[in-house]
């Protein structure tokens, strides 16, 4: 295994032990891929995901022309809050794994308080 990739474990793993969904504040977590970005709003106490979003989505597949972009990432963010608020959820825990909080991650966050969720 790479060097980096055991980085990016020991940073995953930091960041997600101190945090747990519940139900009444489920888990925003953030999967950044090479070519895609996806979403999930969970609930860790059932082990239910509530909502989910990714560029892959059917509702972005056909208006997004490239799907590895910060502004995929922030299309991403507003459907995933939208997805979410109509679950009733408003408050989340932001997930970000092992990935830093600039550029994609940064902007699906961004996009998503804008459109109300609250973390």
């Amino acid at each position: 295994m790479k060097d980096s990739n055991k980085r990016f474990d020991y940073r995953a793993k930091r960041v997600r032990s101190k945090i747990k969904g519940t139900q009444e504040r489920p888990r925003l977590s953030v999967h950044r891929g090479h070519k895609h970005i996806y979403a999930q709003v969970i609930d860790d106490s059932k082990g239910a995901t509530l909502a989910s979003a990714s560029t892959l989505s059917p509702e972005l597949k056909g208006n997004l022309k490239v799907t590895d972009t910060v502004a995929a990432a922030k299309s991403v963010g507003e459907l995933i809050a939208k997805k979410a608020s109509e679950k009733g959820v408003k408050k989340v825990v932001f997930d970000r794994r092992g990935y830093e909080f600039t550029g994609k991650v940064k902007a699906l966050a961004d996009a998503a308080r804008e459109r109300g969720l609250d973390f």
